[in-house]
Protein backbone atom coordinates (compact mmCIF):
# COMPACT_ATOMS: atom_id res chain seq x y z
CA UNK A 1 0.00 0.00 0.00
CA UNK A 2 2.83 2.60 1.07
CA UNK A 3 5.36 1.65 -2.02
CA UNK A 4 1.57 2.29 -4.45
CA UNK A 5 0.82 5.80 -2.76
CA UNK A 6 3.86 6.91 -2.91
CA UNK A 7 4.01 6.13 -6.59
CA UNK A 8 0.65 7.82 -7.77
CA UNK A 9 1.96 10.89 -5.16
CA UNK A 10 5.01 11.11 -7.51
CA UNK A 11 2.06 13.42 -9.97
CA UNK A 12 2.15 16.92 -8.45
CA UNK A 13 -0.98 17.64 -8.69
CA UNK A 14 -2.35 14.36 -6.96
CA UNK A 15 0.49 15.63 -4.40
CA UNK A 16 -0.86 18.85 -3.83
CA UNK A 17 -4.41 17.42 -3.71
CA UNK A 18 -3.03 14.68 -0.87
CA UNK A 19 -0.83 17.52 1.36
CA UNK A 20 -4.07 19.98 1.71
CA UNK A 21 -6.06 17.24 2.92
CA UNK A 22 -3.52 15.91 5.43
CA UNK A 23 -2.82 19.35 6.32
CA UNK A 24 -6.98 19.85 7.07
CA UNK A 25 -6.66 17.22 9.22
CA UNK A 26 -9.25 13.93 10.36
CA UNK A 27 -12.83 15.08 10.33
CA UNK A 28 -14.76 13.55 13.21
CA UNK A 29 -18.68 14.83 12.37
CA UNK A 30 -22.17 14.37 13.13
CA UNK A 31 -25.07 15.36 11.45
CA UNK A 32 -27.57 17.20 13.84
CA UNK A 33 -31.47 18.23 13.46
CA UNK A 34 -31.44 21.96 14.47
CA UNK A 35 -35.07 21.77 14.34
CA UNK A 36 -38.21 19.44 14.25
CA UNK A 37 -39.92 22.58 12.01
CA UNK A 38 -40.04 23.25 8.41
CA UNK A 39 -41.56 26.42 6.80
CA UNK A 40 -42.85 23.94 3.87
CA UNK A 41 -43.78 20.22 2.74
CA UNK A 42 -41.13 19.00 -0.15
CA UNK A 43 -43.34 16.62 -1.96
CA UNK A 44 -41.72 12.79 -0.40
CA UNK A 45 -39.39 14.66 1.89
CA UNK A 46 -37.45 12.05 3.62
CA UNK A 47 -37.51 13.67 7.23
CA UNK A 48 -41.29 13.72 7.11
CA UNK A 49 -41.85 10.53 5.38
CA UNK A 50 -39.92 8.65 7.85
CA UNK A 51 -41.51 10.63 10.53
CA UNK A 52 -38.49 12.22 12.18
CA UNK A 53 -40.15 14.92 13.34
CA UNK A 54 -42.25 12.69 15.52
CA UNK A 55 -41.57 12.44 19.51
CA UNK A 56 -37.84 14.64 19.25
CA UNK A 57 -39.19 17.91 19.55
CA UNK A 58 -36.93 20.88 19.33
CA UNK A 59 -34.18 20.93 22.40
CA UNK A 60 -34.62 24.05 24.79
CA UNK A 61 -31.50 26.71 24.59
CA UNK A 62 -30.04 25.27 27.75
CA UNK A 63 -29.68 21.64 26.31
CA UNK A 64 -28.65 23.05 22.69
CA UNK A 65 -25.98 24.97 24.85
CA UNK A 66 -25.08 21.70 26.87
CA UNK A 67 -25.21 19.56 23.62
CA UNK A 68 -22.51 21.78 22.03
CA UNK A 69 -19.93 21.54 25.15
CA UNK A 70 -20.73 17.62 24.91
CA UNK A 71 -20.05 17.63 21.60
CA UNK A 72 -16.34 19.91 21.63
CA UNK A 73 -15.38 17.63 24.39
CA UNK A 74 -16.00 14.53 22.48
CA UNK A 75 -13.58 15.76 19.94
CA UNK A 76 -15.90 17.14 17.35
CA UNK A 77 -14.71 19.11 14.44
CA UNK A 78 -17.31 19.23 11.82
CA UNK A 79 -20.99 19.46 11.69
CA UNK A 80 -23.69 18.76 9.25
CA UNK A 81 -26.75 20.57 10.06
CA UNK A 82 -30.37 19.67 9.02
CA UNK A 83 -33.60 19.43 10.01
CA UNK A 84 -36.81 20.76 9.69
CA UNK A 85 -35.43 23.79 8.13
CA UNK A 86 -32.48 25.20 9.50
CA UNK A 87 -32.50 29.11 8.22
CA UNK A 88 -35.54 29.60 11.13
CA UNK A 89 -32.97 28.71 13.95
CA UNK A 90 -30.25 31.75 12.56
CA UNK A 91 -28.98 32.27 16.12
CA UNK A 92 -28.26 28.60 17.35
CA UNK A 93 -26.62 28.80 14.14
CA UNK A 94 -24.15 31.47 14.97
CA UNK A 95 -23.37 29.40 18.27
CA UNK A 96 -22.11 26.53 16.20
CA UNK A 97 -19.77 28.21 13.80
CA UNK A 98 -18.11 30.13 16.15
CA UNK A 99 -16.98 27.11 17.65
CA UNK A 100 -17.56 24.14 14.41
CA UNK A 101 -16.74 24.09 10.78
CA UNK A 102 -20.14 23.53 9.37
CA UNK A 103 -22.50 22.46 6.29
CA UNK A 104 -25.96 23.56 6.33
CA UNK A 105 -28.99 22.33 4.07
CA UNK A 106 -31.18 24.78 3.44
CA UNK A 107 -34.53 24.85 0.92
CA UNK A 108 -33.87 28.34 0.07
CA UNK A 109 -36.89 30.09 1.29
CA UNK A 110 -36.19 32.33 3.98
CA UNK A 111 -32.08 33.68 3.81
CA UNK A 112 -29.44 32.66 6.06
CA UNK A 113 -28.20 36.24 7.19
CA UNK A 114 -24.24 36.80 6.34
CA UNK A 115 -24.09 38.61 10.22
CA UNK A 116 -22.22 36.77 12.38
CA UNK A 117 -21.98 33.50 9.59
CA UNK A 118 -19.35 34.98 7.39
CA UNK A 119 -16.91 32.58 8.41
CA UNK A 120 -17.08 28.67 8.80
CA UNK A 121 -20.38 27.71 7.14
CA UNK A 122 -21.08 25.92 3.75
CA UNK A 123 -24.58 26.76 2.72
CA UNK A 124 -26.06 24.04 0.48
CA UNK A 125 -29.31 25.28 -1.38
CA UNK A 126 -31.92 22.93 -2.30
CA UNK A 127 -33.57 22.87 -5.54
CA UNK A 128 -35.12 19.90 -7.79
CA UNK A 129 -35.69 21.58 -11.05
CA UNK A 130 -37.03 24.66 -13.16
CA UNK A 131 -39.61 27.07 -11.40
CA UNK A 132 -42.38 25.66 -12.58
CA UNK A 133 -41.18 21.65 -11.06
CA UNK A 134 -39.75 23.53 -7.97
CA UNK A 135 -43.41 25.15 -7.07
CA UNK A 136 -45.09 22.20 -8.14
CA UNK A 137 -43.25 19.70 -5.81
CA UNK A 138 -41.59 21.69 -2.90
CA UNK A 139 -43.70 24.81 -2.92
CA UNK A 140 -47.43 23.16 -3.05
CA UNK A 141 -47.52 24.38 -5.91
CA UNK A 142 -48.39 27.65 -4.54
CA UNK A 143 -44.87 29.18 -3.62
CA UNK A 144 -42.05 30.34 -6.28
CA UNK A 145 -39.17 28.82 -4.20
CA UNK A 146 -36.42 28.68 -6.82
CA UNK A 147 -37.10 32.13 -7.64
CA UNK A 148 -37.15 33.61 -4.13
CA UNK A 149 -33.97 31.55 -2.92
CA UNK A 150 -31.89 32.69 -6.53
CA UNK A 151 -32.22 36.04 -4.91
CA UNK A 152 -31.32 35.17 -1.67
CA UNK A 153 -27.80 33.40 -2.60
CA UNK A 154 -27.21 35.63 -5.32
CA UNK A 155 -23.77 35.62 -5.56
CA UNK A 156 -23.30 34.74 -1.79
CA UNK A 157 -19.83 33.43 -1.31
CA UNK A 158 -21.09 30.99 1.32
CA UNK A 159 -23.92 29.03 -1.38
CA UNK A 160 -23.99 26.09 -3.33
CA UNK A 161 -27.09 24.62 -5.11
CA UNK A 162 -27.76 21.05 -3.73
CA UNK A 163 -29.74 20.15 -7.01
CA UNK A 164 -31.89 16.81 -6.59
CA UNK A 165 -32.31 15.20 -9.32
CA UNK A 166 -35.38 13.57 -10.46
CA UNK A 167 -35.23 10.79 -12.11
CA UNK A 168 -38.20 11.75 -15.19
CA UNK A 169 -36.67 15.20 -15.04
CA UNK A 170 -33.13 15.26 -16.29
CA UNK A 171 -33.91 17.09 -19.54
CA UNK A 172 -34.38 20.83 -16.69
CA UNK A 173 -30.89 20.26 -15.56
CA UNK A 174 -28.68 22.03 -18.08
CA UNK A 175 -30.90 25.20 -17.97
CA UNK A 176 -31.57 25.11 -13.83
CA UNK A 177 -27.70 24.77 -14.04
CA UNK A 178 -27.21 27.94 -16.26
CA UNK A 179 -29.50 29.58 -14.05
CA UNK A 180 -26.81 28.46 -10.84
CA UNK A 181 -24.31 29.44 -12.55
CA UNK A 182 -25.12 32.77 -13.48
CA UNK A 183 -26.63 33.15 -10.05
CA UNK A 184 -22.68 33.31 -9.00
CA UNK A 185 -23.19 30.03 -7.22
CA UNK A 186 -21.70 26.47 -7.54
CA UNK A 187 -23.70 23.37 -8.23
CA UNK A 188 -23.57 19.91 -6.18
CA UNK A 189 -26.48 16.93 -7.53
CA UNK A 190 -27.98 14.58 -4.94
CA UNK A 191 -30.32 11.88 -6.89
CA UNK A 192 -33.82 11.32 -5.83
CA UNK A 193 -35.21 8.46 -3.72
CA UNK A 194 -38.81 7.93 -4.27
CA UNK A 195 -39.36 7.09 -0.60
CA UNK A 196 -43.04 8.22 -0.74
CA UNK A 197 -43.74 5.92 -3.47
CA UNK A 198 -44.97 8.52 -5.60
CA UNK A 199 -44.15 6.50 -8.95
CA UNK A 200 -43.68 7.64 -12.28
CA UNK A 201 -41.31 10.38 -13.14
CA UNK A 202 -40.50 10.34 -9.59
CA UNK A 203 -39.43 6.85 -9.09
CA UNK A 204 -36.24 6.07 -8.55
CA UNK A 205 -36.15 2.30 -10.03
CA UNK A 206 -36.62 4.18 -13.75
CA UNK A 207 -32.94 4.57 -13.22
CA UNK A 208 -30.44 7.61 -13.44
CA UNK A 209 -29.14 7.16 -16.78
CA UNK A 210 -30.42 10.42 -18.27
CA UNK A 211 -29.19 12.28 -15.04
CA UNK A 212 -25.90 11.21 -15.26
CA UNK A 213 -25.65 12.23 -18.96
CA UNK A 214 -27.20 15.59 -17.91
CA UNK A 215 -24.77 15.96 -15.54
CA UNK A 216 -21.98 14.92 -17.88
CA UNK A 217 -22.67 18.12 -19.94
CA UNK A 218 -22.88 20.37 -17.71
CA UNK A 219 -19.00 19.33 -16.46
CA UNK A 220 -18.27 20.03 -19.64
CA UNK A 221 -20.32 23.08 -19.80
CA UNK A 222 -19.32 24.61 -16.64
CA UNK A 223 -15.88 22.69 -15.41
CA UNK A 224 -14.89 25.57 -13.07
CA UNK A 225 -18.82 25.22 -11.31
CA UNK A 226 -19.73 21.61 -10.68
CA UNK A 227 -18.60 19.77 -7.56
CA UNK A 228 -20.07 16.44 -8.54
CA UNK A 229 -17.69 14.08 -10.51
CA UNK A 230 -18.29 11.36 -12.95
CA UNK A 231 -17.30 8.90 -10.58
CA UNK A 232 -19.28 10.16 -7.51
CA UNK A 233 -22.14 10.41 -10.24
CA UNK A 234 -21.74 6.72 -10.97
CA UNK A 235 -21.43 5.58 -7.64
CA UNK A 236 -24.33 7.05 -5.99
CA UNK A 237 -26.98 6.67 -8.76
CA UNK A 238 -25.86 2.92 -9.73
CA UNK A 239 -25.46 1.80 -6.00
CA UNK A 240 -22.13 0.19 -7.12
CA UNK A 241 -18.31 0.53 -5.77
CA UNK A 242 -16.22 -2.59 -6.77
CA UNK A 243 -17.63 -5.45 -5.32
CA UNK A 244 -20.36 -3.74 -3.32
CA UNK A 245 -23.91 -2.99 -3.29
CA UNK A 246 -24.86 0.02 -2.06
CA UNK A 247 -27.18 -0.94 1.40
CA UNK A 248 -27.57 -0.78 5.22
CA UNK A 249 -24.55 -3.42 5.52
CA UNK A 250 -21.92 -1.15 3.83
CA UNK A 251 -22.97 2.34 4.63
CA UNK A 252 -20.44 4.18 6.77
CA UNK A 253 -22.39 6.77 8.62
CA UNK A 254 -24.64 5.38 11.48
CA UNK A 255 -25.00 6.43 14.57
CA UNK A 256 -22.41 4.38 16.41
CA UNK A 257 -23.92 4.88 19.90
CA UNK A 258 -27.46 3.70 18.76
CA UNK A 259 -28.03 0.40 19.82
CA UNK A 260 -29.40 -0.39 16.46
CA UNK A 261 -25.74 -0.68 14.84
CA UNK A 262 -23.99 -2.34 17.05
CA UNK A 263 -24.28 -5.81 14.79
CA UNK A 264 -23.70 -3.91 11.87
CA UNK A 265 -20.21 -2.61 13.10
CA UNK A 266 -19.39 -6.34 13.67
CA UNK A 267 -19.44 -6.91 10.14
CA UNK A 268 -15.84 -6.04 9.14
CA UNK A 269 -17.13 -3.49 6.63
CA UNK A 270 -15.55 0.01 7.38
CA UNK A 271 -17.34 2.87 9.08
CA UNK A 272 -16.92 6.21 10.83
CA UNK A 273 -16.62 5.80 14.52
CA UNK A 274 -17.46 9.02 15.55
CA UNK A 275 -20.32 9.55 13.45
CA UNK A 276 -24.23 10.07 14.94
CA UNK A 277 -26.73 11.57 13.94
CA UNK A 278 -29.02 13.48 16.37
CA UNK A 279 -32.47 14.14 16.45
CA UNK A 280 -33.69 17.36 17.12
CA UNK A 281 -34.38 16.76 21.10
CA UNK A 282 -30.52 16.40 20.71
CA UNK A 283 -30.15 14.10 23.31
CA UNK A 284 -31.45 10.61 20.78
CA UNK A 285 -29.81 9.33 17.92
CA UNK A 286 -31.50 7.61 15.12
CA UNK A 287 -30.45 4.78 12.93
CA UNK A 288 -28.71 7.05 10.37
CA UNK A 289 -28.88 10.25 8.59
CA UNK A 290 -31.75 9.80 6.49
CA UNK A 291 -33.77 7.19 7.71
CA UNK A 292 -35.00 5.04 11.20
CA UNK A 293 -36.29 2.27 9.44
CA UNK A 294 -36.48 3.05 5.39
CA UNK A 295 -35.51 0.63 2.88
CA UNK A 296 -31.71 1.81 2.31
CA UNK A 297 -32.83 1.07 -1.78
CA UNK A 298 -34.11 4.27 -1.44
CA UNK A 299 -31.44 6.22 -0.60
CA UNK A 300 -28.85 8.18 -3.00
CA UNK A 301 -28.08 10.63 -0.17
CA UNK A 302 -24.75 11.84 -1.96
CA UNK A 303 -23.19 12.68 1.20
CA UNK A 304 -23.43 9.28 2.32
CA UNK A 305 -21.88 8.08 -0.73
CA UNK A 306 -19.08 10.25 -0.64
CA UNK A 307 -18.27 8.75 2.95
CA UNK A 308 -18.33 5.29 1.23
CA UNK A 309 -16.06 6.15 -1.17
CA UNK A 310 -13.19 8.07 1.30
CA UNK A 311 -13.73 4.98 3.83
CA UNK A 312 -12.82 2.63 0.98
CA UNK A 313 -9.37 3.80 -0.03
CA UNK A 314 -8.06 0.41 -0.10
CA UNK A 315 -10.20 -0.38 -2.84
CA UNK A 316 -9.18 2.61 -5.12
CA UNK A 317 -5.42 1.83 -5.33
CA UNK A 318 -4.87 -0.94 -7.62
CA UNK A 319 -3.71 1.44 -10.08
CA UNK A 320 -3.42 5.33 -10.79
CA UNK A 321 -6.74 6.17 -12.19
CA UNK A 322 -8.33 4.28 -9.51
CA UNK A 323 -6.21 6.06 -6.72
CA UNK A 324 -7.75 9.33 -8.58
CA UNK A 325 -11.15 9.21 -8.25
CA UNK A 326 -10.67 8.45 -5.00
CA UNK A 327 -8.33 11.38 -3.99
CA UNK A 328 -10.13 13.77 -5.96
CA UNK A 329 -13.76 12.38 -4.25
CA UNK A 330 -11.74 13.40 -1.15
CA UNK A 331 -10.37 16.61 -2.00
CA UNK A 332 -14.27 17.57 -3.50
CA UNK A 333 -15.89 17.01 0.29
CA UNK A 334 -13.26 18.91 1.86
CA UNK A 335 -13.77 21.74 -0.81
CA UNK A 336 -17.48 21.57 -0.41
CA UNK A 337 -17.08 22.02 3.24
CA UNK A 338 -14.27 24.57 3.09
CA UNK A 339 -12.21 22.36 5.31
CA UNK A 340 -9.51 23.38 2.99
CA UNK A 341 -9.07 26.60 2.03
CA UNK A 342 -11.60 27.57 -0.93
CA UNK A 343 -10.68 30.51 -2.90
CA UNK A 344 -7.21 28.54 -3.86
CA UNK A 345 -9.24 25.06 -3.93
CA UNK A 346 -11.75 25.65 -6.46
CA UNK A 347 -9.12 26.48 -9.09
CA UNK A 348 -8.17 22.63 -9.03
CA UNK A 349 -12.55 22.03 -9.95
CA UNK A 350 -11.35 22.00 -13.54
CA UNK A 351 -7.96 19.51 -13.76
CA UNK A 352 -10.33 17.79 -11.36
CA UNK A 353 -13.06 17.17 -14.37
CA UNK A 354 -10.27 16.76 -16.97
CA UNK A 355 -8.31 14.23 -15.34
CA UNK A 356 -11.84 11.91 -14.07
CA UNK A 357 -12.46 12.27 -18.18
CA UNK A 358 -9.24 11.39 -19.48
CA UNK A 359 -9.05 8.31 -17.05
CA UNK A 360 -9.28 4.74 -18.03
CA UNK A 361 -13.10 3.95 -18.19
CA UNK A 362 -15.10 2.58 -15.32
CA UNK A 363 -14.61 -1.33 -15.59
CA UNK A 364 -17.25 -3.50 -13.43
CA UNK A 365 -14.03 -4.03 -11.49
CA UNK A 366 -14.02 -0.51 -10.52
CA UNK A 367 -17.98 0.16 -9.55
CA UNK A 368 -19.27 -3.15 -9.34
Amino acid sequence: MAAKLKEYLKDPFLNDLYRQIRAAGTIRSISMDITHVCNIRCAGCYYFSDHMDEGHPTADEATFDAFLDAEARRGTNFITIVGGEPSLKPDRLRKITRRFKASVSTNGLKKIPMEGLEENLSIGVSVWGNAQTDRRLRGSGKVDIFPRALKNYRNDPRAFWYYTALPGYAEQIEDVVAQCVDNGNYVLFNFYGDVARFGDKMDHRRGFEKVRAAIERVIERFPERIFMTRYVSEVVSTGRLYDQEWSYDVCTSFSTDNPVNFERMKNGNPYSPHFRAYNADLTTTRRCCTGIDRDCASCFDVWQHFSWIILNMRKHLGSKAEFTRWLTTMYMFYLINRLVDFESGVRHIPEIHRRLKEAEPLTMAAVG
